[in-house]
């Protein structure tokens, strides 16, 4: 059964429910107030005219005289009943008013009580009225004076019926109706959804069968759960092209990582073996040669550790969270690359600040961030130029500054460059797989920190800034002074030992 037929018999069966449930609590607690309501005004009606009718029956001696007979009528037009008049036998006194069957039980315990007494019958229910009761009769038991007294019985002709049928009436024609609306509707909803739901199972199938070579699914405008499903799937398809984008850009960029470094140890490993073999070794020229390998060997070993880190970051390994003191770590990370940048001829600066500067995060994966960006800086630093790396207070935050004089990051390629495999244009020939920036801003992401491309300094170049959560080792007691700083950066008066903003 398909899910258009489920959606129109579960519209259906709702719908017939509902109805029914209606009709049960209308219907019925209607007829049965209606009957009370008529009772009473039947009552109310008899005991009315009971005073005119006793007058009457005493001037005519107890018969149906013309007075009586149109008091008779006149009640039977008020209260739109059937009227009868009976003595204790019972015997019918006024057979015009259409009263044929009166209950003998009825009519004994009205003479008995002397009250007004309901009484039914297949001509439906009513009241029985004792009209001028003989006292000595009811005392001895004797109720076969029945020129002493009269009963009128008053039966309503179709208590409540009519109106209950009106209402019935109307109702199953809503009814009806209603049901006709909930098909339509249900038609439109139904055809409507699974036109939509086949659009989406087609473009699913598709992009199984096809890949990310499928087209793109239909739009889908809707602000429901389908439209969303609709947009979440065109999202995934988009991602999953991005996604093999990467992954051809990746082959073909490692390719050629792989490929020149390679190529040139290689080239060198078979150079020395031949001035080996030919026992003619340059030491000079060999040391160049192993400078050379080693360099290439650098950009291998670079290449593992950003792979590394990279599967790491989709497995989810958990960072940890304690105390960094950044300034330090800057130091210490900087020292590594002193040789390097001794060979560019590039000076890398590490600012010191005026006190310790403790954040939130992982050491190791700090320290990554920060490798990362000096590296990054070193390659596109033209010789003779200043690293500049600072570690400081920035109102709640701290903060790690890398700044170099390179050529820049154009204003497009701001997002572009922090995403995977992805490079600026402005890389000046140097090699890459656009995977060191995409790696530091995921690790700063995970550290509850971001990592950002800041405006560029005056006089051109790259600022990167890491930012992260405050946290104060325990016992240090500064912990509340932390981003207190005034507008201008210095400390407040009350801790002169907390650092200064930068």
């Amino acid at each position: 059964m398909s899910l258009r037929t489920r959606l129109l018999l579960a519209l259906l069966a709702t719908s017939v429910v509902t109805l029914g449930v209606a009709a049960l609590a209308l219907l019925q607690p209607l007829q049965q107030r209606l009957d009370r309501q008529s009772r009473d005004s039947v009552e109310a009606v008899s005991r009315a005219t009971r005073p005119a009718l006793q007058t009457a029956l005493a001037r005519s001696g107890g018969t149906v005289d013309f007075t009586v007979g149109e008091i008779l009528r006149t009640l039977a037009q008020r209260a739109d009943a059937r009227v009868g008049l009976f003595n204790a036998t019972p015997t019918n006194l006024y057979p015009e008013g259409g009263i044929t069957d009166p209950n003998v039980g009825d009519l004994r315990q009205v003479v008995v009580s002397n009250q007004t007494q309901s009484s039914a019958s297949k001509d439906g229910p009513g009241v029985a009225v004792v009209l001028r009761p003989s006292a000595r009769g009811i005392a001895n038991g004797d109720l076969s004076a029945d020129a002493q007294f009269r009963i009128l019985v008053v039966r309503k002709s179709e208590p409540g019926g009519s109106a209950v049928d009106t209402v019935r009436s109307a109702f199953l024609t809503a009814a009806v109706i209603g049901l006709g609306v909930a098909l339509l509707l249900g038609i439109a909803l139904s055809t409507g959804l699974s036109r939509r739901l086949g659009r989406l199972r087609r473009s699913a199938l598709a992009l199984a069968r096809d890949g990310v070579n499928a087209p793109p699914p239909p739009v889908d405008h809707g602000a429901d759960e389908v439209g969303d499903l609709a947009r979440a799937l065109a999202s995934m398809q988009q991602a999953l092209r991005r996604q093999e984008e990467a992954r051809r850009a990746f082959v073909a960029t490692a390719s050629h990582e792989l490929r020149t470094p390679l190529t040139s140890l290689s080239g060198n490993l078979e150079l020395l073996l031949e001035d080996l073999d030919a026992g003619h070794l340059d030491a000079e020229e060999a040391g160049a040669v192993l400078r050379g390998g080693q360099q290439q060997l650098r950009r291998l070993a670079n290449l593992a550790s950003e792979l590394l880190d990279l599967s790491r970051l989709d497995a989810g390994v958990e960072l940890r969270r304690e105390p960094v003191e950044v300034g330090e770590l800057c130091r210490a990370v900087a020292a590594e690359f002193a040789l390097r940048a001794r060979d560019r001829a590039v000076d890398v600066e590490v600012v010191p600040p005026t006190g310790p500067v403790w954040a939130a995060g992982d050491p190791g994966a700090v320290a990554r961030v920060a490798r990362i960006l000096i590296d990054n800086a070193l390659r596109f630093s033209p010789a003779g130029a200043t690293i500049r790396v600072a570690a400081e207070y920035h109102g709640d935050r701290a903060t790690l500054e890398v700044v170099d004089r390179g050529p820049g990051v154009p204003a497009e390629e701001r997002d572009l460059i922090f995403e995977r495999f992805q490079r600026g244009t402005r890389t000046g020939g140097e090699g890459g797989f656009g995977l060191g920036l995409a790696i530091g801003r995921e690790l700063a992401r995970r550290l509850d920190g971001e990592l950002e491309l800041a405006p560029a300094p005056p006089g051109g170049g790259a600022r990167f800034v890491l930012t992260l959560p405050i946290e104060m080792p325990r016992g240090s007691g500064e912990g509340e002074d932390v981003g207190s700083e005034d507008a201008a950066g210095d400390a407040p008066a009350e801790a002169p030992s907390m650092p200064r903003r930068m």
